[in-house]
């Protein structure tokens, strides 16, 4: 039977499922911030990147999956989300990107496939954009590339769980876990101004794209995510129904299925 966390009770109570024991994992020491990554398995790498305020273990449901199909996946922190930290400095997607490429080189990874939620998307097209050497793909799931791309958030049951076990989560895991305020306004002020990419900057892209728009997503337009579609080259739009921004957690096995038949369609 297909498993479902469409209200997100089970992540709200428990989190996604527990990650499976990683084969090293580690910190980089990257532009003031420490980044905590962890590897699984062997084959073609993907580096999953997770959403705004959550963590690699919000991917619980999706690392056996890639392990399955005979992927080596890559878990990256975000600076200041999980075990990473950061510096003074504002938060950035360029900076972010910046330090998932620290963490390739650290494990001598010189190309991988993206996957990333959110934020982590973001990151992901960000870093294609800034060194496409390094990308052999995105699969970009649930976010915008300039501030129009977004809606105004309506409250629901579905966010408030989602934003208590961010708090939880990060009470537990961060090394500054009474800063949780402080975290969420300054991830908030990036992605009230960040980021700015133009049709002209969309349209120098040169790595395979998936734009995947969910149904019900509270937070990005299903406009948005056309326009990324019709201008990044090449790039194909997937949209899952009946799933909103949370689609990972909400039926994996859906998500899972489009993310797997998006990396056995790139090179190599």
């Amino acid at each position: 039977m297909e498993f479902r966390d469409d209200d997100l009770a089970a992540f709200a109570e428990n989190g996604a499922a527990p990650l499976p024991a990683a084969a090293a994992e580690g910190h980089v020491a990257r532009n003031g911030a420490s980044i905590w990554y962890a590897t699984y398995g062997k084959g073609a790498p993907v580096i999953l990147l997770h959403g705004g305020l959550g963590h690699s273990g919000n991917w619980g449901y999706q690392v056996p999956a890639l392990l399955e199909a005979g992927r080596r996946v890559i878990l990256i922190d975000s600076r200041g989300h999980g075990r990473s930290t950061r510096d003074t400095r504002p938060y950035s997607y360029e900076l972010m990107a910046s330090d998932v490429l620290a963490v390739m080189d650290r494990l001598q990874i010189e190309t991988a496939a993206f996957a990333g939620w959110s934020d982590g998307a973001c990151i992901a097209l960000v870093l294609a954009s800034m060194a496409p050497e390094r990308a052999a793909g995105v699969f970009f799931f649930a976010c915008n590339m300039d501030p129009s791309g977004t809606r105004e958030i309506e409250p629901s049951p579905i966010l408030d769980r989602c934003f208590g076990r961010h708090s939880s989560d990060y009470r537990q895991l961060s090394a500054t876990p009474d800063d949780f305020g402080a975290f969420v306004d300054a991830v908030s002020e990036m992605q009230r101004t960040e980021p700015n990419y133009t049709a002209e900057d969309l349209g120098r892209i040169r790595v395979p794209v998936a734009i995947v728009q969910s149904e019900n997503d509270e937070f990005i337009k299903r406009e948005h995510s056309d326009y990324l579609a019709r201008s990044i080259p090449g790039a194909e739009f997937i949209l899952l129904p009946g799933v909103s921004h949370f689609a990972p957690l909400q039926r994996p096995d859906r998500f899972n299925a489009v993310l797997n038949a998006f990396l056995a369609k790139l090179p190599g």
